[in-house]
């Protein structure tokens, strides 16, 4: 049984210092953009980009790791999450992204992590869909990631982070209450 703590937040992707990596919904290029893209850049500064050309293009499904650089995290873990009713198996590109992310901290050691809802934003995947692919599959994998403690997601509006906390709550009580 894992002793894998799972919680849901809400705040800044790109302020969770107590985190040993935070997880960015990439675009394929790995660029600056809006929403969770933009505001890990800014707050890593110009050396995460210079980082990124190295590692890009990914693709749908993929998650590549970089250092955090100005960010208060050794590391970013760049997930390029499915476009909702193009990238298709959806569900299946999204749980990859959670796959390969976890993969990566086990690879790395890591004891935390913190994910965004991907694909939710500008990639139109619906929010309760979401939340119930990530947190399965982030269940599901724990006990493969001995290392891993801790998993946050980090949802930016009050609704959001209800919501998730809800769906958490039906696939733990589903799950016989692990987790």
């Amino acid at each position: 049984m894992s002793t894998l703590i799972i919680e849901c937040v809400r705040g800044d992707i790109a302020n969770q210092p107590d985190m040993d990596a935070v997880v960015n919904a990439a675009n394929a290029q790995l660029l600056p953009g809006a929403g969770v893209a933009g505001a890990i850049h800014r707050a890593a500064g110009p050396e995460l980009a210079d980082a990124c050309r190295a590692l890009a293009p990914i693709a749908t499904g993929e998650a590549v790791i970089s250092s955090g650089f100005g960010l208060p995290n050794r590391f970013v873990i760049h997930c390029l999450g499915p476009i909702y009713g193009i990238d298709e198996p959806s569900a299946d590109l999204l749980a990859d992204c959670y796959r390969h992310a976890l993969k990566l901290a086990d690879d790395h050691g890591l004891a935390s992590i913190a994910f965004p809802a991907i694909s939710t934003g500008v990639f139109g995947y619906p929010f309760t869909e979401a939340a119930r692919v990530a947190i399965a599959t982030v269940m599901s994998f724990a006990d493969g990631v001995p290392c891993l403690e801790r998993v946050r997601f980090v949802l930016f509006s009050e609704a959001d982070q209800a919501e998730f906390q809800r769906v958490l709550d039906e696939v733990r009580k589903a799950d016989g209450g692990d987790a």
